[in-house]
């Protein structure tokens, strides 16, 4: 059903503002839609980054809402896993963001979240969609069944106090510096005051938003600037954070970067010593290192993957009992802490583990191996199942009995274009961009040249 429409993608609606499908009269009709399928009682929370285009969308999105009778929340600019969580705290009907995460800013997106917090399954978002098409002019309110609009001026400071609940050392940060970058986007006033409150020297970038510079040569898409500046003011941790706070990129003291897998290897060997791991494995996708699997295995620690997606993640870590998940990308679920990634909650566990152990992150991420990974991409004519491709199934069959237990294929199509992702990853370096030459070449042969 997924692959039929024309609005939700995998992480919601998104494109350029003001351009088809980012319009406002699009934003209105989700606005109706939610309110048409959560109906009337409790309230819409509404929250967004910082870009220019929040506005206009904000607002015809909360018309759509009072329309059908629905109260609105506004939120303000809020991380994305704060809105989340504002919406779960508020026993609200539902939650939705605006944001397009690490999108220059002349995009923008619309995301929702159930009243518990956690993203919408795809069947609600198709029923939102067959809503949108929907004459719905006999659901509007009238008179005084018209919605309201509240604004929660709060919404920060509470969304701050939750996420400190994941520092559980006994001490503070006293004595640690850190370098944060917040892109200019959501996190921009949360991060940082979080990081002092709790006892830090912090080392703040990327938090003067204008509406057009989120994510522009800041963030977690530009971890350089707080490599650089780790570097400069000898911190001990630097935190980049994409535009909507969901994804968090780290180095450590040298200033080399921390990848997410790595994170996940140190934070699931810790919570495993300390009998937290729930489940017995982290779940993770399959563009996630095999060192990772490798270093999980020497502890006893599975590893299951999922689709690439953050809410494929989620969705198998709530269907398995396991509380440890994330992307390589940096989005870092901690379901005892957050209903998303949150890259302040995956902050905080990487800095309680290093002051517990008294260890610099360096030490900590040297537990995982990283295997040599590459990935290529190119244009094809046509998106043939792989399984129906005979000459790139027999050398996608080849590479794999080549690279035996010391290696790892995948062949996919790209969630959002035309195009063919070839990984492969390999103990030996130099083997590796010959295989995928084999692979592409075959690919190239069978699906055609894109038109």
């Amino acid at each position: 059903m997924a692959s039929a429409r024309r609005f939700f993608g995998t992480d919601g609606i998104r494109g350029e503002a003001n351009t088809a499908p980012m319009t406002p009269e699009v934003a209105l009709r989700v606005g109706m839609a939610v309110a048409a399928h959560f109906g009337r009682d409790g309230t819409i929370v509404v929250g967004k980054d910082t870009r220019l285009s929040g506005y206009l969308l904000e607002s015809a999105l909360a018309s759509g809402l009072c329309a059908l009778g629905a109260d609105v929340t506004f939120v303000g600019p809020l991380p994305t896993p704060g809105i989340a969580y504002i919406t779960q705290s508020l026993r609200a009907s539902a939650g939705v963001v605006i944001s397009a995460s690490h999108n220059h800013f002349a995009d923008n997106g619309i995301k929702l979240f159930a009243g518990d917090g956690y993203k919408l399954p795809d069947e609600v978002e198709a029923h939102l969609e067959v809503l949108m098409d929907a004459d719905l002019d006999d659901r509007r309110a009238r008179g005084s069944e018209i919605g309201r609009a509240f604004r929660l001026d709060d919404a920060g400071g509470r969304y701050l106090t939750r996420v400190k609940q994941a520092f559980s050392s006994h001490d503070d940060l006293d004595g640690f510096k850190i370098v944060v970058d917040c892109a200019h986007g959501a996190a921009y006033r949360v991060a940082p005051t979080m990081l002092r409150e709790l006892g830090a020297d912090v080392v703040a970038l990327g938090c003067e938003p204008d509406g057009t510079n989120i994510n522009a040569g800041y963030g977690a898409m530009h971890p350089e600037r707080i490599q650089a500046a780790v570097r400069e003011h000898g911190a001990d941790l630097g935190l980049a954070l994409d535009g909507d706070a969901d994804r968090a990129v780290m180095c450590d003291e040298r200033g080399e970067v921390v990848d997410g897998d790595a994170i996940m290897c140190m934070c699931a060997r810790d919570m495993a010593l300390r009998g937290q791991l729930r489940g017995g494995a982290v779940v993770a996708t399959v563009m996630s290192n095999l060192g990772l699997e490798r270093a999980l295995e020497e502890v006893g620690i599975g590893l299951v993957r999922t689709p690439v997606g953050d809410r494929y993640v989620v969705e198998a870590m709530r269907a398995g009992g396991y509380n440890l998940g994330g992307e390589q990308s940096g989005h870092l679920v901690f379901l005892d802490h957050a209903t998303t990634g949150d890259g302040l909650v995956a902050a905080l566990q990487v800095l309680t583990i290093m002051r517990s152990t008294e260890s610099p992150l360096s030490r900590l991420a040297a537990v995982m191996i990283r295997y040599p990974q590459v990935t290529t991409s190119i244009k094809v004519g046509r998106r043939t199942p792989i399984d129906r491709l005979p000459k790139v199934s027999r050398v996608i069959r080849e590479v794999e009995a080549e690279l035996g237990d010391d290696g790892r294929v995948l062949v996919r199509y790209s969630g959002t274009e035309n195009k063919l992702r070839v990984m492969v990853e390999a103990a030996d370096e130099a083997g590796i961009e010959p295989r995928i030459g084999r692979i592409l070449s075959a690919a190239r042969e069978e699906l055609g040249e894109p038109t």
